[in-house]
């Protein structure tokens, strides 16, 4: 016969050879079926009698150890764990895989797609991010690397409709963090300072002092916050921009001022409101009159005192002049007048004034008095020799001097640290140099014509009203900032028509600053 694979496939010898085996054998009686011999390729996939063979096999027989005076010693043998473990349970161990070893998170994340890694952190909140950037220099470069984005993320989804108005964004290739910080930061401040003042008016001027009146009057301030944030955030916007127009038409001047100059309107503040619609610009007008007196009030020792007993208590001194409060609002802008409203106690609060105002005015050229060394002159003088006190200052100069002697060309050490990023411009408003405050303090404007001048002939100028006595003042302002009518048009006017309650700064939100 034909071997099988020369055979034709498909013809008759080849079925003849496929079931000629099959039908000339018989079937066996039915015995226990016999454990499988098919067993993966893991460690100890043997079957369980091979298994013991090979162990049996493969161990040495051991020689019987004999006692003192050919005494055999007797020995318990203690069951083996193959013997103890039936069938099943032996080949459910063989075919057992192995435990999977567990893998770090950061691990997980390092292996991501660079722009799997960049969604993913521009979903968390700012000041995650800020933290992030922390913790390693890949994490470091990877954000720097990413600002564009991560940016464009927060500002399409966090930042509410008045915040991007006012300052509007650079272009995409330009935005940066320190943009999206800066938007924070006023923000943190307007809400901080709105919580301040409702907080202060619900006990001063609603006179809600106790637990129960508080607790009732809690829907009216939650609203009165609310629609403070986005005024006192125009305000603070106002500030800024007056500082900045201010110092540069100094400049152009050469430092003659806006108090040399005739004008029926201020025209620094009247080009500042151009960039505010008709509504913004009438009610911030209406409101900037409680946030001027409320600071004012602040500053003031309590008026329920008298002279006897401001003695007693200690309040001995009065309040600032106007000009403190001028330069305050000016110079230091609300992120001053917030830090300072925060101080508790008048005596600590008015002496906080005092140290930021004489810091401010104090001449640079002015020396402090040499301190005494003792009673005498007699105490131990102090080494000018100090091993490892060298400041980054002074290490830096006498590398660029040594450098230059050598004719080695210097560089900056600061440019290498990896920290060197677009935060590094500083806060917005931040402090001036001692030759542009000399510039800006003898031509601060009055107390009483800050923005209202200029705000009210605007508004008649635009006819945003009819008459003057049209526009709210006083208890009128009250009753609009704690009415329950048209929140839902002013939430769209200010947050955008899709805005998701992130931009809406709550109560938790305020405590924490991106820049502090």
């Amino acid at each position: 016969m034909d071997s099988l694979h020369i055979t034709e496939f498909g013809s008759e010898q080849y079925l003849d050879k496929i079931n000629g085996p099959q039908t000339s054998t018989t079937q066996p009686p039915f015995t226990a079926a016999s454990p499988s011999q098919f067993l993966l390729p893991l460690r100890g996939a043997y079957p369980p009698e091979a298994e013991d063979a090979t162990t049996r096999t493969s161990e040495p027989k051991r020689t019987e150890k004999k006692g003192f005076l050919s005494f055999r010693k007797f020995h318990a043998k203690a069951p083996s764990s193959s013997n103890s473990l039936d069938q099943g349970e032996r080949r459910f161990l063989a075919t057992e895989p192995l435990p999977r070893q567990s893998t770090s998170f950061d691990r997980r994340f390092q292996f991501l797609p660079p722009e799997l890694q960049v969604e993913i952190i521009a979903s968390l909140p700012l000041s995650d991010i800020l933290n992030l950037r922390l913790t390693s220099r890949s994490l470091h470069a990877l954000i720097s690397l990413n600002e564009a984005p991560i940016a464009r993320y927060h500002l399409d989804n966090h930042v509410p409709a008045y915040a991007k108005r006012l300052y509007p964004p650079p272009s995409p290739s330009a935005l940066n963090l320190h943009y999206l910080c800066g938007i924070w930061h006023r923000l943190h401040v307007a809400a901080k300072l709105s919580y301040l003042m409702c907080e202060w008016i619900s006990r001063e001027l609603f006179l809600r002092n106790t637990e129960e009146k508080k607790k009732a009057f809690a829907p009216q301030r939650e609203r009165m916050r609310r629609r403070l944030i986005p005024l006192l955030f125009t305000i603070f916007h106002f500030f800024e921009i007056y500082r900045e127009h201010h110092l540069k038409f100094l400049a152009e001047t050469n430092g003659k001022g806006l108090s040399r100059e005739p004008y029926t309107i201020n025209p620094l503040e009247a080009q500042i409101m151009s960039l505010y619609d008709d509504k913004t610009l009438l009610r911030v007008h209406e409101v900037f009159p409680l946030v001027i007196s409320s600071f004012c009030r602040r500053l003031r020792p309590p008026s329920y005192v008298g002279r006897v007993e401001r003695s007693i208590r200690g309040y001995l001194r009065d309040k600032p002049p106007d000009e403190v409060h001028v330069a305050i609002l000016c110079i230091g802008g609300l992120r001053e007048v917030e830090r300072i409203w925060e101080v508790k106690g008048y005596n600590t609060r008015r002496a906080a004034v005092d140290n930021w105002y004489n810091s401010i005015t104090r001449d640079t050229a002015e020396q402090e008095p040499k301190k005494r060394r003792g009673m005498l002159g007699l105490k131990r003088k102090k080494s000018s020799f100090s091993v490892g006190k060298i400041s980054l200052g002074d290490a830096v100069a006498a590398n660029a001097r040594i450098s230059g002697e050598a004719g080695i060309p210097t560089r900056d050490p600061m440019s290498d640290f990896v920290f060197n990023t677009s935060l590094s411009a500083g806060r917005p408003m931040g402090s001036l140099a001692r030759d542009q405050l000399k510039l800006l303090l003898p031509d601060l404007p009055i107390l009483q014509k800050i923005f209202l001048e200029t705000a009210e002939a605007l508004i008649m100028e635009r006819k945003i009203v009819e008459r003057a006595s049209d526009i709210k003042r006083n208890a009128q302002i009250f009753t609009d900032l704690i009415c329950e009518d048209r929140l839902e048009e002013e939430d769209q006017w200010w947050y955008g028509t899709v805005a998701p309650e992130s931009i809406r700064p709550n109560l938790e939100a305020i405590e924490e600053d991106v820049i502090e």
